[in-house]
């Protein structure tokens, strides 16, 4: 594992409905917003700062009810969540971002350069979908039911279906964090029960054609959380985006193939924005 980093940065956004996001800034250059999954957590792209903190001004957050962020009286939409991250830019005094956005994360990105399609530079969807399936259904559903019966199982299933084995064979700190921070209380079932139902009824499938900028879609074929097949559908959608899929990383690719993933997205950048100019 990464060991911790240290921001260079931290601010407390507060929102009209009453919620504070906490937000971790680090770096210099061009603005690049990091949006976590499910999880919802800023430290979730830890593994990935340091080396992106090298070129980009890189701004992530703990989403709305999540680790250090309060929850406000707002819905818990997707939208919301985008209206969200377009707060923190504003706070930060960010025209123009590259966004970059984790399975839940993907969906919110893509929520943005909808709703504010000025705000973004160019997208990376990472682990992502465009449009509901009946695996969305089935899986987010059962694990809805097992949030409430066995959260501490909830919580230790995410670690096993979303890292390789392999991977997870020399990181089992990341099962005994879950079992510690398992969502044993009704307050945080709740604030995680909303989000599963968020992304169940996520649907861009009819609009996500109308983002323009650059954007590159990345899965991993032994995704067993966000499967390939759902960014093969989402670049059928979106047929300008380039595609990669990595053949192994598990749903959580960015962490446990960093040393891919990194490389990746930043030659991805240099090449497409160097071709397309900002304005």
């Amino acid at each position: 594992m990464s060991t911790p980093i240290r921001s260079s940065q931290s601010r407390t956004v507060a929102l009209s409905d009453g919620a504070s996001l906490n937000v971790l800034d680090d770096g210099t250059g061009p603005a690049l917003l990091l949006v976590s999954g499910l999880g919802g957590t800023a430290h979730f792209w830890n593994p990935c700062v340091p080396a992106l903190a090298a070129h980009y001004r890189v701004i992530r957050l703990d989403q709305r009810g999540i680790a250090k962020s309060t929850r406000g009286t707002a819905p818990c939409t997707i939208d919301q969540l985008a209206q969200d991250c377009l707060s923190v830019l504003d706070d930060c005094g960010v025209d123009q971002a590259i966004v970059v956005g984790h399975s839940t994360g993907g969906c919110i990105a893509q929520t943005m350069a909808l709703l504010a399609p000025a705000r973004v530079r160019a997208c990376i969807f990472s682990a992502t979908w465009g449009k509901p399936s009946r695996h969305r259904q089935e899986l987010f559903s059962t694990r809805r039911e097992m949030l409430f019966k066995d959260p501490v199982g909830y919580a230790c299933s995410s670690v096993f279906m979303g890292h390789d084995a392999n991977w997870l064979n020399q990181n089992w700190n990341v099962l005994e964090n879950a079992r510690t921070n398992a969502p044993v209380t009704t307050e945080a079932q709740h604030i995680i029960s909303e989000r599963l139902d968020a992304l169940i009824a996520f649907d861009r499938s009819a609009e996500v054609h109308r983002i323009t900028v650059p954007t590159l879609i990345v899965g991993a074929r032994d995704d067993l959380i966000v499967p390939s097949f759902l960014q093969e559908e989402l670049a059928t959608l979106l047929s300008h985006a380039d595609l990669h899929m990595f053949e192994q990383g598990g749903h959580f690719f960015p962490v446990t193939r960093t040393h891919l993933f990194i490389p990746l997205i930043s030659g991805w950048l240099h090449t497409s924005l160097t071709r397309t100019p900002h304005a």
